[in-house]
C-alpha cells in the first residue's frame, strides 16, 4: 500500500471514530435514529424503489467486469444509502439555513463518505488484503448516486405549493401524511433514469458517462 493510501486510510478511520463519539454524545438529539425518521424512509414508495434499485445493482454486479463489485458490497452500500442519504441531504440543507449544528453536519458528511466509499474500501481491504485501486472512481460515482437517492427519497407534494423536498419543512423528518404519490413518482423519474444510466454504464459503455 502506498504512503498516500496509508495516510488516507488512517485519516478516514480517525474521522469515523470522531463521528461515532459525536453520535453517542448527541444520540438523543440525532433524528437519524428516531422513529420519525425510520417511518419517513420506510414509506411504501421509498422502500419499493430501494428494493428495485438494490436488486438491480446485485444482479448486474457479476457482469461489470469489476472484481471488487459483488453481491455483498452492492447490498450494503445500497442499504446505507437508503437509510442515510435522505437524512444527510436534509442536514446539509438545514446547516445552510442555520438550523443544524456543525457537529451534526460533520456526522452527516462522515455518513455520506462511509456509505458511498469508505465501507466499500474497508470491505475490499479486509477481503483482498489490498486497498482498492478503484477507490477514487467509486467515490465519485457513488457520491452522484448517493445525492440522487437522497434528493429523490425526500420528494414530497405539498398543497398548494406543489413539489418540494421534505427537508424544507420545519417538521422534517416527520412523515407528511397527505401526499400525492402519483405526482411524486413522475418527479422521481429523472433521478431513476440517471441512476439506471450510471449503473448500466458499467456493462454497456455510454459515451457521455465514461468513468
Amino acid at each position: 500500500m502506498s504512503l498516500f493510501l496509508i495516510i488516507y486510510l488512517s485519516a478516514w478511520v480517525f474521522a469515523c471514530f470522531i463521528a461515532v463519539v459525536l453520535m453517542i454524545l448527541q444520540r438523543h438529539q440525532l433524528s437519524l435514529f428516531s422513529l420519525d425518521y425510520i417511518h419517513y424512509i420506510s414509506q411504501p414508495w421509498k422502500f419499493i424503489t430501494f428494493v428495485i434499485a438494490t436488486t438491480g445493482m446485485m444482479v448486474i454486479a457479476p457482469y461489470t467486469g469489476d472484481v471488487t463489485w459483488d453481491y455483498f458490497d452492492a447490498f450494503f452500500m445500497a442499504f446505507f444509502t437508503w437509510y442515510s442519504a435522505p437524512w444527510v441531504l436534509g442536514i446539509i440543507y438545514k446547516t445552510l439555513i442555520g438550523k443544524a449544528k456543525f457537529s451534526v453536519l460533520y456526522i452527516a458528511l462522515c455518513c455520506w463518505l462511509f456509505s458511498a466509499s469508505w465501507s466499500y474500501d474497508l470491505y475490499i481491504l479486509l477481503t483482498s488484503g489490498d486497498y482498492p485501486v478503484t477507490w477514487w472512481s467509486n467515490l465519485a460515482l457513488s457520491s452522484v448516486l448517493y445525492v440522487c437517492a437522497g434528493l429523490m427519497w425526500n420528494l414530497e407534494y405539498w398543497q398548494p405549493e406543489g413539489m418540494k423536498f421534505g427537508f424544507m419543512r420545519d417538521s422534517w423528518p416527520v412523515k407528511l401524511e397527505q401526499n400525492k404519490i402519483a405526482k411524486i413518482m413522475w418527479f422521481s423519474l429523472p433521478f431513476m433514469i440517471l441512476v439506471a444510466a450510471l449503473i448500466l454504464s458499467f456493462v454497456m459503455p455510454i459515451p457521455f458517462l465514461s468513468w
